[in-house]
């Protein structure tokens, strides 16, 4: 049997040193990740057509619908912790750290919604893993969205 290897790290337990942990930490994107550019894709060959990630509504919505007064936010289900979900998990260095981040990341996300309700807009959540069953999907855009505006087959 092989041993593991120290921890470079000894003071979290974590495999990587603090610099390599923050390089690839900073790796980590919060725009244009694969399942927002797969929701991006359907969204418009449904035909239907929206602006990106404003900075003048609560959360910077991923899609901005505004003549419908309707927003989509993709989130990760790690970041945004999708109850229920296997990629909701929490590291195991570190985890006091990890789960504040985490419930501050919930209620910061909590208050943005209601903020969108407050100011009229109606919003829709699609998690990582939901990005993934195109035809489900493709449902509930449709009904969150109501009909496009053109015939995307055309």
């Amino acid at each position: 049997m092989g041993q593991l290897a120290p921890s470079p790290n000894p003071y979290t337990g974590d495999t990587l040193s603090p610099e390599k942990r923050s390089e690839r930490m900073s790796r980590v994107r919060n725009k244009d990740t694969k399942p927002e550019l797969f929701v991006r894709r359907l969204v418009h060959a449904l035909g239907y057509r929206y602006r990106l990630h404003s900075d003048s509504l609560p959360g910077h919505p991923d899609l901005v619908f505004s003549a419908r007064n309707r927003v989509i936010f993709v989130h990760g289900c790690f970041w945004h912790r999708h109850q229920g979900c296997a990629l909701n998990r929490t590291p195991k260095s570190r985890p006091d750290f990890w789960v504040s981040k985490f419930e501050r990341n919930v209620m910061r996300d909590e208050a943005n919604l209601q903020r969108l309700l407050d100011l009229g807009w109606r919003f829709l959540i699609v998690w990582e893993c939901q990005a993934r069953d195109n035809d489900t999907l493709r449902m509930r855009i449709t009904e969150f969205l109501g009909p496009a505006k053109r015939d995307p087959g055309k």
